[in-house]
C-alpha cells in the first residue's frame, strides 16, 4: 500500500491549503467549483453528507469511559508495537509540528503521542484517546476515510469535511493482521496544514509495515517457545499430536498436516481436526497438546439454511452445532460447490460481491470463519480441507 500525497507536484503549499478552502466552500453550498475534488474526497463527503452531519463546525464527539478505553488497549494487538511506534515518530525532524494516533478497527483512538502544543489543539478539536474518528462521526478525515475506502489516505485543509479541521493535514494507513489480513487498526500522523511534508506519507507507510512484521515476528517467537516446551512431551507421545497455541495456530504438527491454524480450544471441549478427526486438547503452558480421543478419522458438517444458518459437526463420536452468520453459510456453500480446487480470493470477491474489488473483506471474513472452525477451511486456495465432507440443506432462498 501507498500513501498518495494530497500535495500535487509543483504546487505552493499554502496557497494550494487556501485553494482547499474555497474549494470546499462551494462544494458544500452545491455550487461547482474551478478545482474539483479528488475522487477518494468526492466520495467521502457523499457518504458523509446522506449521513447528514454538519460541514460548518463540529459534530458531537462521544469519548468512551476509562475502563473501555483500558479494555481496548488491553485486548489490540497494537498494544505490542505502541512504543516502538514512538520511537520511530519521535525521532523525526519535524515531531514538534506531527501528532502519531493509533487506532483500534473501530477507528476509536487508543494512543496518541506528539508536542504537547500539538495536542492542545487536537484537544480542543476532540481529537482525544477514546474518540470515535470514523466518518460516521466525525466526517470526512484520514483515519476513517481509510477505514472506509480500505486504503492508505492523505487529506489536506479544505479536503476535510468538518471547517473546524480545516486548518490540519491527516495521513493514515491501515495495519492488518500479518497472519490473517484482519485490519487491526489505523496507523495516523496529523499536524497543522502548513508543516505538511510530502515525506510524512513514506513516514506512515514504514510505520505500517514496521507494526506488522514486529507482530509476525512476536507470533514466531511465541509459537517457537511453545515448540521448545512441549518438545519432551512431544518425545514420548506416540501416534499423530499437534501443538497449538491458545489462538489454534499450529507450533508443531507430527504425523498429521494440517495447515497453519485450527479451531481455538477450549478445556475439556473436543475440537474437530481435518486428518485427525475428534481430539481433545490438552492444556500446556502458553498453549494446547492436541490428539485424536477417537478412532474415525473423517469430520462430516452438515449445514442446514432452513433458518438461521446451523451447522452441525460430527467426528466419531464428538459432535456439536453452531449458529453461522449468513455471510459464513454462504462462504461455505460457495467453497463446497467449488470443492477440491477451491476459489482465490478474487474468485470468492466476485462470487459474495460481483467484482473483485472486496478482497479485504473477503480475507477478514474467511479469517473469522477460520476462527471459529479452524483448519476445515483451508487457504492458498480457500477450500474445504481434506478429510471434511459437508452437506448442505438448502433455505426456501435457495432451493430450486
Amino acid at each position: 500500500m501507498r500513501v498518495h500525497g494530497a500535495l500535487p507536484p509543483g504546487r505552493y503549499l499554502p496557497d494550494y491549503a487556501r485553494d482547499l478552502v474555497r474549494m470546499h466552500d462551494v462544494v458544500i453550498a452545491g455550487g461547482r467549483p474551478e478545482l474539483r475534488p479528488r475522487d477518494v474526497v468526492s466520495r467521502s463527503w457523499s457518504r458523509v453528507q446522506r449521513l447528514g452531519l454538519t460541514a460548518d463546525g463540529l459534530n458531537a464527539r462521544d469519548c468512551l469511559p476509562e475502563g473501555e478505553l483500558a479494555r481496548r488497549r488491553r485486548e489490540s494487538p497494537l498494544r505490542d508495537v505502541i512504543s516502538e511506534l514512538k520511537q520511530v515518530f519521535g525521532a523525526v525532524s519535524d515531531a514538534s509540528h506531527t501528532l502519531l494516533v493509533v487506532t483500534d478497527a473501530d477507528g476509536v483512538i487508543l494512543w496518541r503521542d506528539g508536542a504537547s502544543s500539538v495536542r492542545r489543539r487536537a484537544d480542543s478539536l476532540g481529537f482525544l484517546e477514546g474518540t470515535e474518528w470514523t466518518e460516521a462521526k466525525v466526517g470526512t478525515n484520514a483515519i476513517g476515510t481509510a477505514l472506509a475506502e480500505a486504503a492508505p489516505v492523505e487529506l489536506l485543509a479544505g479536503e476535510h469535511f468538518e471547517q473546524d479541521q480545516h486548518p490540519w493535514y491527516c495521513t493514515a494507513s491501515p495495519v492488518h493482521d500479518p497472519r490473517t489480513g484482519e485490519l487491526l487498526g489505523v496507523i495516523d500522523v496529523s499536524g497543522p496544514a502548513l508543516t505538511l511534508h510530502p515525506a510524512i506519507g513514506a513516514l506512515v507507510e514504514s510505520g505500517r509495515r514496521l507494526a506488522e512484521s514486529q507482530l509476525w515476528r512476536g507470533h514466531q517467537l511465541r509459537l517457537e517457545r511453545l515448540r521448545q516446551a512441549g518438545e519432551p512431551l512431544l518425545t514420548a507421545v506416540s501416534g499423530p499430536a499437534l501443538l497449538v497455541d491458545d489462538n489454534g495456530w499450529v507450533a508443531h504438527s507430527s504425523g498429521v498436516a494440517v495447515g497453519e491454524r485450527i479451531a481455538v480450544p477450549v478445556a475439556g471441549q473436543a475440537v474437530a481436526v481435518p486428518g485427525l478427526g475428534a481430539c481433545l486438547p490438552e492444556r500446556l503452558p502458553g498453549g494446547w497438546l492436541v490428539r485424536p480421543s477417537s478412532p474415525g478419522r473423517t469430520v462430516l458438517l452438515d449445514l442446514d439454511l432452513s433458518r438461521t444458518p446451523l451447522l452441525r459437526m460430527r467426528a466419531g463420536d464428538t459432535g456439536w452445532r453452531r449458529r453461522l452468520t449468513k455471510r459464513h453459510a454462504e462462504i461455505l456453500v460457495l467453497l463446497h460447490t467449488a470443492g477440491p480446487a477451491g476459489l482465490s480470493a478474487e474468485a470468492l470477491s466476485r462470487a459474495l460481491f460481483g467484482d473483485a474489488e472486496h478482497l479485504v473483506t473477503v480475507r477478514a471474513e474467511v479469517s473469522r470463519l477460520r476462527r471459529l472452525l479452524g483448519a476445515f477451511v483451508d487457504t492458498q486456495p480457500y477450500r474445504l480441507a481434506e478429510g471434511v465432507r459437508m452437506t448442505v440443506h438448502p433455505g426456501p432462498e435457495t432451493a430450486g
